[in-house]
């Protein structure tokens, strides 16, 4: 048998029996076409139904009226990653993505053959290096009852998620959390506390669905030393986790420095926290200048090959973060959509084997 057909059936059968029910009985979930997913090829839209809604009209390279999904699937993306936040604000760029949005839009990518990825960032906005507040409904909350609403949470969307017949490929406890999350209690100067709430969060996970891979997500994916410094506190604290997952960024580093000065730390990192740890990594963050598309192409295509070279086949992919959040709608510069309502060149890098 083909390794093809071989990952079709495999995947099939996990998409029918991998989560537990929820209940006594199962929803009826349409079948679909499952593609050959031995390499994620992804893209974070998170911020695609808030587009929708205000208006915003997607092109493809011919520039035809499509939906975004038809027109990331024809650039090779086969796999999408949402945010969820647990009691957010109607903001177009930083509201929205609560549970029953992020369900809807897992439906959608599933009906479009996608595998799909939840980020769940616990908090109510934005979580990232530069901050991880802890939502509003758990200020005050002793230390006991936050491992309570982590676990309570993440369940509480798993099972819905699974109610909704969508069994996620992989799902992020946490988002970008070298500094750890829910501050102050989660901090990563109290590891053995953020390490709890991290299993608080898998366990629910697995609990709903045991074949999820659990991500573990930290950003700076050239910086050796700092993956080792966390995943060796992981490691020690007993972290439950299945996937590294890195953020990669050259425009973000210091100096703004172009991709080729860190494209190699980015693959040696790579290749070190599968020989570390034994597990499997996978880009889950990445971007670069929509003005300068030709560059960002050139750093997607080495990042993939870079990903490509993890020994063991354990390099599961690249996940592009927001490329239809063109800047004329978000402000955002690291989108891969220009002004014209089309893709870039950029996006092209994902049709590349």
């Amino acid at each position: 048998m083909s390794k093809f057909y071989f990952n079709l059936l495999v995947l099939i059968f996990f998409s029918l029996t991998g989560c537990k029910n929820a209940s006594s009985e199962s929803p009826a979930v349409t079948p679909v076409v499952i593609p050959d997913f031995s390499f994620a090829k992804g893209a974070d839209i998170s911020w695609l139904p808030q587009m929708e809604a205000s208006g915003y009209k997607f092109y493809n390279d011919l520039g035809v009226e499509q939906d975004c999904f038809q027109i990331l699937k024809d650039h090779g993306i086969n796999s999408i990653r949402l945010r969820t936040w647990v009691n957010p604000s109607d903001n177009p760029q930083s509201g929205h993505c609560s549970k029953d949005k992020t369900i809807a839009m897992a439906v959608r990518a599933q009906k479009w053959g996608m595998r799909v990825m939840i980020d769940f960032h616990y908090s109510d906005s934005w979580a990232d290096p530069s901050k991880q507040k802890k939502p509003a409904a758990w200020e005050g909350h002793d230390f006991p009852q936050l491992l309570t609403d982590v676990y309570d949470y993440t369940f509480d969307v798993m099972t819905a998620l699974k109610a909704a017949g969508v069994a996620p490929e992989w799902v992020q406890v946490g988002n970008e959390i070298p500094g750890g999350m829910i501050y102050p209690e989660g901090s990563s100067s109290n590891f053995p506390q953020l390490v709890q709430l991290i299993n608080k969060g898998s366990d629910a996970i697995k609990a709903v669905c045991p074949t999820s891979k659990v991500v573990l997500h930290i950003d700076q994916g050239n910086n050796n030393a700092r993956f080792r410094w966390w995943f060796d506190n992981a490691k020690a604290n007993g972290a439950r986790y299945d996937v590294i997952g890195l953020s990669y960024y050259p425009y973000w580093l210091d100096g703004n420095p172009d991709y080729t000065l860190s494209i190699d730390d980015l693959g040696n990192n790579l290749k070190d926290m599968v020989a570390r740890y034994g597990k499997e990594v996978m880009v889950v963050e990445i971007g670069g200048e929509d003005v300068k598309p030709q560059n960002t192409y050139d750093m997607l295509v080495a990042v993939q090959q870079k990903m490509k070279a993890v020994t063991d086949d354990k390099g599961l992919g690249v996940i592009y973060w927001e490329p239809e959040g063109a800047k004329s709608w978000s402000g955002y510069s690291l989108s891969a959509w220009g002004a014209d309502g089309k893709p870039t060149i950029a996006l092209n890098a994902f049709l590349i084997n």
